[in-house]
């Protein structure tokens, strides 16, 4: 059996189902499944984008700085996440959901202002640990169905590991384990 299909077969299939963009027929997720398990990461991404702009922003105390700091450099970073699903759900002929109304209940993360610095790195690693969980779930789902999807959501597993490896170093830093 052929590796590949033949070239004429793939033009063909190519042409039939144009408006189809990049769903073609080796597509083998469930599309509508996988684009509201992109809706909720995405509302999962907003909800952090906010609780860490907050942060910035309230930030005060003895290390207040460079926590500011590294809190906008999550914000932003979570902003690419957010811009990154929003594009592939588009890809996948889906609508992003960006409506404030039930954001939090369709996050898998809380928004928690906390009341201190301390407070605040905790209510972002347990946010951060949320995610990559959820994350590693919906690798698992997706599997190889949907390559794309998947390394998408790797890469961003990879950063949110990469954050929460941050914001537990801050906390030891500062004598807080708990």
């Amino acid at each position: 059996q052929p590796f590949l299909t033949d070239i004429q077969t793939l033009r063909a299939r190519a042409r039939k189902h144009i408006e189809d963009g990049a769903v073609t027929a080796a597509y083998r997720a469930d599309r509508e499944t996988v684009i509201k398990l992109l809706n909720e990461a995405l509302a999962t991404e907003l909800v952090c984008i906010l609780r860490y702009r907050r942060h910035h922003f309230m930030a005060s105390g003895i290390n207040a700085d460079a926590v500011a700091a590294e809190f906008l450099v999550h914000a932003n970073e979570e902003q690419m996440h957010a811009d990154q699903i929003a594009g592939r759900i588009v890809q996948l002929k889906g609508e992003p959901d960006f409506n404030p109304v039930g954001l939090a209940t369709r996050s898998h993360a809380e928004y928690v202002e906390g009341e201190n610095l301390i407070d605040m790195i905790k209510e972002d690693l347990v946010a951060e640990r949320i995610a990559i969980e959820s994350y590693g779930e919906m690798i698992q789902y997706i599997g190889d169905k949907d390559i794309t999807t998947r390394r998408m959501l790797e890469g961003i597993l990879a950063m949110e590991e990469e954050h929460a490896d941050d914001l537990a170093s801050m906390l030891e830093e500062m004598g807080s384990k708990k």
